[in-house]
């Protein structure tokens, strides 16, 4: 007999030993990097100097209680801010995906901007260019990591409360429609698989030729689960459906597939490898790429080229290519092979090399017309420092952590270099996540 696993308490759930205070009312006074509201109590005597109260905008005065280890459940609205709007979808609040959906795009995309522009100007940048913004749709993300867990007699597939169980995913105004379409059948065909054991990972890629699948489980799938997912495959029009056993090291198999799984960069086909990281939208990819080639220098001749750090499948190494050769690096065994296949006939030559353990010293950055960087969440590890040593004379950094942008910001001004360019990108809408790309100028020294 298996073992239940164990229910996750929510994160705004009080301990069942706590000793609970009574609820007091708090002053909202701006919102945090996480996009919690930081508040302070209107009484200084309830002894609570400042808290991050979530669902909250700033003017708003709530009724919030404290529930231990430093969080704060927020209990009611009793002045609403002017900037609140009614949340578009249902599941606001409960699911785990959207954290500012009571307050309007305009608003959220006003203080992305305002907090990469506050973020630069800390971390030293006395001048500063025009930043424009560029906001994606909803209903575009192409992009899904699911949860699939069996709850009691249920089936549900979404994603995580705050720090609690899943939330079953019938609603959402952020995801394509094309794959909130697949959640149905999806949910009546995991319930069949011998691979399925209460629980799974589901990722989803929307790519040019349809839906592709990777399942991440404890158990391998059996003869029966390949025919099952061959049968899915034709009928809902996917052409590849992977899986692979959990662990970071665990690579993917083919389960099932019916036709090549592709993807256009710049008119350039590409076969990524199964769960393949992309942009989270089509218009934020092209939002990227457009400000990537802008932030170009001007190519002074046919030998001129662009070293291009983490480059993935592509996304900007075949937009960069148009314009000029491309030396590309990227770590990722599958994502390497796929840049290296679609690369043929074009001005690209691609490079597997993990890039935190082996970066590129400043002999093989060379004379790079520049350098463009697109790292991974926690940054660019030792390439960081390499490029700092290199001073290589223009740097195109795509960045979608702020904290780490700031913190990169800051030490390639105190090297000499100035920011000319800045475009975020709002393609997480309703969320704090935000994408940037920064031009990076520094004078050749002889």
């Amino acid at each position: 007999m298996r073992r239940k696993p164990e229910r996750r308490r929510s994160r705004t759930s009080p301990r069942p030993d706590a000793v609970l205070v009574p609820p007091f009312a708090w002053k909202v006074e701006e919102l945090g990097s996480a996009g919690d509201g930081l508040a302070r109590p209107l009484d200084p005597s309830n002894g609570t100097d400042v808290a991050f109260i979530p669902l909250t905008a700033p003017g708003d005065v709530v009724l919030a209680q404290p529930i231990g280890q430093g969080r704060v459940r927020l209990v009611e609205v009793m002045t609403p801010a002017p900037e609140r709007v009614p949340p578009p979808c249902g599941l606001f609040g409960v699911c785990g995906g959207c954290t500012l959906q009571h307050l309007s795009l305009s608003w959220i995309q006003a203080w992305k901007k305002n907090r990469i522009q506050d973020g630069l100007q800390k971390a030293g940048a006395t001048t500063l260019p025009s930043i424009s913004v560029v906001a994606t749709p909803p209903s575009t993300r192409r992009r899904a990591d699911l949860a699939v867990r069996q709850q009691g007699t249920a089936l549900v597939i979404g994603l995580h409360r705050r720090g609690g169980d899943v939330v079953d995913l019938t609603e959402c105004h952020v995801l394509h429609p094309d794959i909130l379409r697949l959640l149905p059948p999806l949910r009546d065909l995991f319930p069949r698989l011998d691979l399925f054991r209460r629980e799974a990972e589901l990722a989803i890629n929307l790519l040019d030729t349809g839906p592709d699948l990777l399942i991440v489980s404890k158990h391998d799938a059996s003869p029966r689960d390949r025919e099952r997912l061959a049968d899915f495959t034709r009928a809902h029009g996917i052409p590849r459906i992977a899986g692979k056993r959990s662990g970071p090291k665990e690579e993917p198999e083919i389960l099932a597939q019916v036709g090549p799984p592709r993807i256009a960069f710049a008119g350039v086909d590409v076969e990524p490898p199964p769960g393949a990281f992309l942009q989270a939208s089509r218009e934020g990819e092209a939002a990227i790429q457009q400000a990537v080639v802008a932030a170009l220098p001007r190519i002074p001749g046919r030998k001129a080229h662009v070293v291009e750090l983490h480059a993935g499948c592509g996304t900007l190494t075949f937009p960069l290519a148009e314009h000029t050769r491309v030396e590309a690096y990227e770590g990722h065994p599958g994502a390497t092979r796929a840049l290296q296949r679609a690369a043929t006939g074009h001005r690209v030559e691609a490079h597997q090399r993990d890039l935190d353990r082996q970066p590129l010293n400043a002999r093989e950055l060379g004379t790079a017309l520049a350098v463009v960087l697109d790292p991974p969440y926690g940054g660019a590890g030792l390439q960081m420092q390499a490029l700092l040593d290199a001073k290589p004379t223009t740097l195109i950094y795509v960045s979608c952590n702020p904290q780490i942008l700031f913190r990169d910001a800051a030490r390639l001004l105190a090297c000499g270099y100035t920011i000319d360019a800045v475009t975020v990108v709002d393609q997480f809408l309703w969320s704090a996540e935000i994408e940037t790309v920064c031009r990076f100028s520094r004078k050749a020294t002889r």
